[in-house]
């Protein structure tokens, strides 16, 4: 089997020597090509030239950001359901490796490539559905609004060398919770062909559950939401204090499914829109794209092979 293994060395949980053990177990087994990224959308252009090169498996070694590169890469070149399109294996190497561990894999390097390993030689995989906010693909969660002004935040904060903990992430969330607050709404919801809903202030699209983690907490957004069907949408229409502490307590103790007249949620979504007021930013699987003013998202189901 050939294997094109996409390393980022800046990941929050590879070592140089912990990527040469792994890199040599899996070409044990595999005819494999290592490629070190250097550059943001390098381990998109390495995965772009593996499905070109006839790669049968490509290993996203990194955080979520490297996974969502690698898929963006192979889609580059290949359409879901093409026979050409690899295998993707995920060797998680960040700090939150929701993709993963929504898919059941193990958080450490080492012990989720011992998985792939028996995944591989038990020919165990899975189709996933997937996500794209107008053409960008996204494995696990989008949004705009909060959660969009929490990721720009946090990567100008690990820009200047901040590490990337829960206790900074729950700290900037809070900052920008407090100035949307301050703001008006600037958002619209359409989901489906239903009528454009009133503003809104923050729109979160989930492709499973759960959405996120908080350190070892998941954050459950949307329960009925899974690789397996539409997207999950949850929105919020006032940013009171009382009813978005409650929200959050929801999903933070594992209940999901918030409720309450202050959000508007639906799952199993095949389409939907969001249109801004002013340009706003967009987020997905934890990188900030910019901003938009109007962004398209659908689901695609059984988009990806994944080695399981």
């Amino acid at each position: 089997m050939r294997a094109v293994l996409v390393v980022n060395p800046q990941a929050t949980s590879t070592t140089a020597s912990g990527r040469d053990v792994l890199a040599a177990a899996l070409a044990s087994v595999l005819k494999l090509d290592v490629v070190e990224t250097r550059h943001f959308g390098h381990a998109a252009e390495a995965a772009r030239d593996a499905v070109r090169d006839g790669a049968d498996l490509v290993i996203a070694h990194g955080g979520d950001g490297t996974v969502n590169e690698v898929v963006n890469g192979m889609f580059e070149v290949a359409e879901p359901g093409d026979p050409s399109m690899p295998t993707l294996g995920v060797v998680p190497g960040g700090s939150a490796n929701v993709f993963g561990r929504a898919l059941g894999l193990p958080k450490d390097p080492v012990d989720a490539t011992h998985h792939l390993m028996r995944a591989l030689a038990d020919r165990s995989t899975r189709q996933v559905g997937l996500g794209k906010a107008d053409e960008r693909w996204f494995t696990f969660n989008a949004g705009i609004g909060w959660d969009a002004e929490v990721v720009a935040e946090m990567e100008r904060q690990r820009s200047r060398g901040r590490e990337a903990t829960p206790a900074l992430y729950a700290r900037i969330a809070l900052s920008c919770y407090f100035r949307m607050a301050r703001g008006e709404p600037k958002l619209t919801l359409q989901i489906g062909d239903d009528e454009p809903s009133d503003l809104l202030h923050s729109v979160f699209v989930s492709n499973t559950d759960p959405w996120t983690y908080l350190g070892s907490t998941p954050v459950r957004m949307s329960p009925e939401t899974s690789f397996d069907n539409g997207l999950g949408v949850f929105a919020l229409t006032k940013t009171s204090v009382y009813p978005v502490l409650r929200h959050v307590a929801e999903m933070l103790r594992g209940r999901g499914k918030p409720h309450g007249r202050n959000s508007i949620q639906a799952a199993d979504v095949p389409h939907l829109r969001v249109a801004c007021t002013e340009p706003l930013r967009l987020q997905v699987d934890g990188d900030c794209l910019g901003e938009r003013s109007v962004v398209e998202f659908s689901s695609v189901p059984n988009a990806l092979r994944v080695a399981v």
